[in-house]
């Protein structure tokens, strides 16, 4: 067995996106590469319901995947196809944008105001780009939900894990993106196949991801007292964690418990092109999705 390195810690930094959400994104719009294959990370758990009621109205897509995971609240949404629905708490909406549509995403919170929740964006293929677009739309009692002897939870959303197969499936980049819980103070080994990129998304407590075989806390440079210290980071809520490669991840929960997002998927390894939610190959590719956008033709007919 070989461990993962930690390659990054960082955390997620305010944004503003949609008609006035504020959120936190982890990564986006920035190297295409760094994780392969996917391109941009939000966490978008608010408590104010007007950081988030005026919510993501009509907008294109083309050429990715959007995952929408909503831990608390509902996410109202509707397309140019036609297609409507709302995704309760504990539920996943994978959709594949593929040649193209027009959607918008609506965010109403829960009982206390809440509105908690996840969009991850994962590319396409340059074979599967203007396929036709379709939903998966999982509720959360569909997510098989496993709990280890130590007390681990883990909600598998896609991909196989412990003896168990995710509801979402045919997807791209053959995904594993899993929701785990680890009590206080438990020690865990969790299996990532090798040939996948990974990364982890703390979003309660806090834990220790090793990158030896004693777990130890990500070395940082931070000032104390005025001087540059290297001290051993405790990752907690709202913080990536980045990972080379191996078979299985370390972490160590810590006083608090822990729970995190582990999601890996096979790397595409292809140029990208990218004007916001519309991602191809070529900057040819591009200027046409554009063009179809403004003359009306972005949306393709089903076949």
């Amino acid at each position: 067995m070989s461990i993962r390195p930690v390659l990054e810690t960082r955390r997620a930094q305010p944004f503003m996106e949609g008609a006035g959400v504020h959120l936190h994104r982890a990564f986006g719009f920035q190297d295409p590469t760094e994780a392969d294959p996917f391109l941009l990370f939000d966490d978008f758990r608010n408590d104010r319901p007007e950081d988030y009621l005026a919510g993501f109205p009509w907008h294109p897509h083309r050429g990715i995947e959007t995952i929408t995971y909503v831990l608390a609240g509902t996410v109202e949404h509707g397309d140019s196809l036609g297609n409507r629905g709302e995704l309760g708490a504990g539920s996943v909406q994978w959709m594949t944008a593929g040649s193209g549509i027009l959607h918008q995403e609506m965010p109403k919170g829960d009982a206390q105001g809440r509105m908690h929740g996840f969009q991850l964006w994962a590319n396409l293929p340059a074979d599967q780009k203007m396929t036709a677009p379709r939903y998966q739309d999982i509720q959360g009692s569909d997510i098989p939900e496993v709990i280890d002897d130590d007390g681990t939870v883990a909600r598998i959303v896609t991909g196989e894990f412990w003896g168990k197969r995710g509801p979402v499936d045919g997807i791209a980049a053959d995904p594993q993106y899993l929701d785990i819980s680890i009590p206080p103070g438990v020690k865990k080994r969790l299996k990532v196949d090798t040939y996948r990129r990974s990364f982890a998304y703390v979003f309660e407590g806090e834990a220790v991801f090793a990158d030896a075989s004693t777990p130890s806390g990500v070395r940082l440079e931070k000032e104390v007292m005025g001087q540059e210290v290297n001290i051993r980071d405790l990752s907690g809520d709202r913080t990536l964690v980045r990972f080379g490669t191996g078979d299985e991840i370390v972490v160590q929960a810590g006083e608090r418990g822990v729970r995190f997002l582990l999601i890996s998927g096979a790397p595409i390894q292809e140029p990208v092109a990218w004007h916001g939610p519309i991602v191809m190959n070529t900057r040819e590719e591009l200027m046409t999705a554009m063009a179809e956008l403004r003359n009306g033709t972005f949306i393709k007919p089903a076949h």
